[in-house]
């Protein structure tokens, strides 16, 4: 049985990588960076999709999941959600990473070049989607309904909507600093790779663990929520009254709430 949870996982995250990769495949076709408006858009419309996802896909199905097995969800939720957000923050803390746009690189001091930093800065946030993507259709592996399929197919392409312009948010800054089309390309990809990497290897954990599912779920939101509020909400400078940036949450809230519903 886990064979075929790991198949379904490896096909979702699959296919959220490869929205990453085509959209660093834009590198070929622009040869200007992406505007401050435009990254403010795709920042704000991830931010609504990673919020969407984190209560739809994972932190109900983790409630009702723990009320299955006669628990409580109080305790697994409650606590895998904030087990979650203090991974990344730890993660966030000791890897050495740039965000695009910035000059001040985060994590521990390290020697590492600026375009490496600049695709740490997005492989860590690929991390959370990459377990929630996996963890989805691993359940909608287990064969236990229409619906649970329904919302890991809505998860995954809600991921895949916003990893394609972000796999153009890494290869067209790296080529506007004198990277090679090639090399610009390949970076790109790479940092969507991490995403099957973490979703395999989460589903291998919590299968093999008898009833830590709603932890794992949970602990899965709680690192993307991490994300949103720590990276993608000010990188889209939604303090300083963005109107568009607000907007742009709102849209990606909405098409995951709607991907959810017209799929389920």
């Amino acid at each position: 049985m886990l064979t075929r949870e790991l198949l379904f996982a490896l096909l979702g995250t699959g296919f959220t990588c490869l929205a990453t990769v085509l959209g660093a495949g834009m590198v070929f076709f622009f040869k200007k960076d992406m505007s401050d408006k435009t990254q403010k858009i795709f920042l704000g419309f991830a931010a609504g999709v990673m919020i969407a996802a984190s209560v739809w896909s994972l932190l109900l199905p983790a409630m009702e999941m723990a009320e299955a097995q006669g628990k409580s969800p109080l305790v697994p939720v409650g606590g895998g959600f904030i087990l979650g957000g203090a991974f990344l923050m730890l993660l966030d803390q000791l890897l050495p990473h740039l965000h695009i746009g910035s000059t001040e690189p985060e994590g521990l001091p390290s020697k590492l070049r600026r375009t490496t930093m600049i695709v740490l800065a997005v492989t860590l946030h690929n991390i959370p989607e990459g377990m929630a993507v996996g963890l989805a259709f691993s359940v909608a592996g287990r064969e236990v309904g229409h619906d649970v399929l329904a919302g890991a197919i809505a998860l995954a392409i809600g991921m895949g909507l916003q990893n394609f312009p972000e796999g153009a948010a890494i290869s067209l800054p790296l080529r506007s600093e004198g990277m090679s089309k090639g090399k610009s390309f390949v970076y790109g990809a790479l940092s969507g790779v991490v995403e099957p990497v973490f979703g395999l290897l989460t589903v291998l954990v919590a299968g093999s663990v008898t009833g830590i599912m709603p932890w794992v779920l949970s602990f899965a939101a709680g690192a993307m929520i991490y994300v949103v509020v720590e990276e993608l909400i000010p990188e889209a400078h939604l303090g300083e009254h963005s109107h568009i940036g607000t907007i742009s949450v709102m849209a990606g809230f909405l098409i995951m709430m709607i991907l959810d519903v017209a799929l389920g």
